[in-house]
């Protein structure tokens, strides 16, 4: 049975894993030893270092992307370690995002990719006779498994197979002993009473002469002689199950034993259990993940500091193919995954779940303490926090305090649609965006002004374009006093940018001797409908090794004299655009220059599904369907010449595809394989090719 606080397990486990991975980052390569963690430090009782934006981590994708495999292959039938391989495929850019690119033979995930590519299914992809044990045994096993435990809640031998199925992809032996015990451990923790329980349940799901078990034991063995010292209990492990005895980068034993020293010594105090994780050193990031996503799914939100999930704010930057995905709005994703959960487990969701979720941008606040993300940029004036009693259809809303505010005063309230790399402090993990809000998309929201003592308030719907830095504002409206307002607004044209920022300007001509003090209450925001964009590759930039708003998978892409401009030695793609786009009329100009297969891209999931069409051969052109492989849909005599500019535009409604060069139908086809995804461009081998004035229309 789903337990009646199943999304709230969830919501809390999840933040705990990523509050986890965030606290450990820092200190996360192996030059920091506890010892100068803690000499820089002190004793570790928060973030380390207050990130603007935390960037992309390879311990937030796997259990992000992965997970995927569910929604993409293995929809009505039981998980196969090949549905999950085709999610590392499809989502993962060649060489660039998702996690460690170290090389053939030195990072476990990069050779079992490259396994793959070269024809070796999985579970042979990351088994100990095709890689060796110690490449086999690395951490990877346990550190993208998070979410196959919230799936099946109570049912910790259910996760644990799903789990081992999973990351089988690339791992073997302890590698997937990791993997079992830490979804069963999740599993466990929805209705376990303990700590101790917990493990215990874990260690059920693994041999018991494994050496995972035997590490896992030791350090329960010496928790219940020395209680009172994680540091004794950490100098043992560095004496007996350190780095010097499991060999590769960052082999799974020794990171075992801080997960469980954590836990024990943590004792179910979410806080404690990530602080002690990140100041033992070795893999912190993935340690203190693991053992967030326990404690935190144990404890639920109640368990959770403010000191973590504030800065958080309901957002986590990932770093797929898809931009469009990478922002992800954590109550938004939870939802999603639990959804799954019902799925799998056979029972009906409850239709307050189901109403809640919408694939494209829908903030109901229904989650306790959820922000969805949204920002100010006044916190003097406008004090934001959750509401969990307020709400318009549901309980939970965003409230906004306006603290004596002035006629002189302006203060915005906003949801970040788009994300550049002068946000964050590094260039971890390559995260690329494409935008959550378009020209000529609607925007709808409720608010619910309760005011204090002040004159009128008035609202103003705007956009910050990300080329320009301006705000485009929109018509001004007086909100009403103790009652629900509908206010909708359409994007404006961007012209060839985009939306960085979409909310609206609060304002009132109040004086100082009767100065505004408000609540203003936030619910269902709604960004919905077809876009209708263009693309100005003179207002772009590279960034994070990809032209914006593209994320490039193989190739070398770069701008030049307003467009875009692809060389590669090899087939190649780029991809862009709202992930759950249907029909549209999609147009660009494309000069070919080298090679014989030039393609636009439409209705794209991933690297490995897509439509393209264009052409395809010396006097050929040809609609093609990427399925994990090519194959072509309709072929035609098509005279083309290199060094010459084309204007492709494709019509694609419903199953029916149109291709027009030109301005000339030349190509007709009906297919329903897929029925949303991307845009973009792709060459089917080496080559070289120029794009400009690329529109998306309804």
């Amino acid at each position: 049975m789903i337990p009646n606080d199943y999304l709230e397990r969830v919501y809390s486990g999840f933040i705990g894993m990523n509050a986890g991975i965030r606290l450990g980052a820092p200190v996360e390569p192996t030059e920091w030893t506890p010892e100068m963690i803690k000499d820089v430090y002190g004793e570790v009782t928060g973030y380390l270092k207050d990130y603007k934006v935390f960037s992309a981590d390879d311990d937030v994708n796997g259990p992000v992307f992965f997970l995927r495999a569910l929604i993409d292959d293995a929809v009505d039938r039981e998980l196969e370690a090949q549905d999950v391989a085709r999610a590392w495929l499809n989502y993962s850019r060649e060489g660039i995002g998702m996690f460690w690119w170290g090389g053939d033979g030195v990072s476990t995930e990069h050779t079992a990719y490259l396994n793959l590519l070269r024809g070796i299914p999985a579970p042979k992809s990351g088994s100990a006779e095709t890689n060796g044990l110690v490449m086999a045994e690395q951490i990877g096993g346990q550190i993208f498994i998070d979410t196959w435990g919230w799936l099946f809640p109570n049912d910790p031998t259910k996760a644990a197979n799903y789990a081992e199925i999973a990351a089988s992809v690339s791992h073997d032996k302890n590698g997937l002993y990791g993997a079992r015990f830490i979804a069963a451990c999740i599993a466990s923790a929805f209705s376990a009473q303990s700590i101790k329980e917990i493990i215990e349940r874990g260690l059920e799901e693994i041999p018991a002469d494994s050496t995972y078990t035997k590490v896992v034991r030791a350090v329960q063995g010496f928790y219940e002689k020395e209680p009172d010292d994680f540091w004794k209990c950490r100098t043992y492990l560095e004496e007996e199950w350190g780095y010097d005895k499991y060999t590769g980068v960052c082999h799974i034993i020794p990171n075992a034993g801080i997960c469980a020293l954590a836990l024990y010594y943590g004792e179910g105090d979410l806080s404690r259990t990530i602080e002690i994780a990140t100041a033992c050193g070795w893999d912190t990031d993935c340690n203190a993940g693991n053992v967030g996503s326990i404690v935190g799914t144990l404890v639920g939100l109640a368990g959770v500091e403010d000191k973590y999930r504030k800065p958080i704010n309901d957002v986590i930057i990932t770093s797929s193919v898809s931009g469009y995905l990478n922002i992800l709005d954590i109550p938004t994703f939870i939802k999603s995954l639990a959804l799954l959960g019902y799925r799998v487990s056979g029972e009906p969701a409850p239709s307050t779940l189901v109403n809640s979720y919408k694939e494209e941008v829908f903030f109901d606040f229904l989650l306790p303490g959820s922000t969805h993300g949204f920002q100010t940029d006044f916190p003097f004036k406008a004090i934001l926090k959750p509401n969990d009693t307020v709400g318009y259809h549901t309980p939970g809303s965003l409230e906004i305090f306006i603290d004596r505010m002035l006629m002189e005063d302006k203060v915005r309230v906003f949801y970040q649609t788009f994300y550049r790399r002068e946000e964050f402090n590094d260039e971890k993990y390559k995260p690329t965006f494409a935008p959550k809000a378009y020209s000529g998309q609607k925007v709808s929201l409720k608010l619910f002004l309760d005011k204090y003592y002040g004159e009128e308030v008035f609202i103003t719907p705007y956009i910050r374009n990300t080329y320009t830095k301006d705000v485009h504002e929109l018509d001004r409206i007086e909100l009403q006093e103790l009652k629900w307002q509908q206010i909708e607004f359409v994007i404006p044209d961007t012209e060839g940018s985009f939306a960085q920022e979409v909310g609206f300007a609060i304002e009132s001509p109040s004086p100082r001797s009767n100065r505004l003090f408000a609540k203003i209450y936030l619910d269902e925001f709604h960004i919905y409908g077809s876009p209708s964009y263009d693309i100005d590759f003179s207002k772009q930039v590279v960034e994070f090794l990809s032209v914006t708003p593209f994320a490039h998978h193989r190739g070398d892409w770069s701008l030049k004299d307003g467009r875009m401009v692809v060389e590669s030695d090899t087939d190649c793609a780029s991809f862009t655009g709202h992930y759950y786009m249907r029909d549209a009329i999609i147009r660009a100009v494309i000069t070919p220059t080298e090679g014989h297969h030039h393609a636009l891209v439409f209705r794209a999931l991933g690297t490995q599904r897509y439509y393209q069409v264009g052409f395809n051969g010396k006097g050929k052109a040809a609609l093609q369907l990427n399925n994990f492989g090519l194959q072509s849909l309709k072929t035609i005599n098509f005279d083309w010449q290199l060094g010459e500019s084309y204007t492709f535009e494709v019509e694609v409604r419903g199953s029916e595809i149109q291709f027009s060069v030109n301005g000339e139908k030349v190509l007709q086809h009906n297919d329903d394989t897929l029925d949303h995804g991307m845009i973009g461009f792709a060459l089917s081998e080496a080559g070289k090719c120029m794009f400009e004035k690329v529109s998306v229309m309804p």
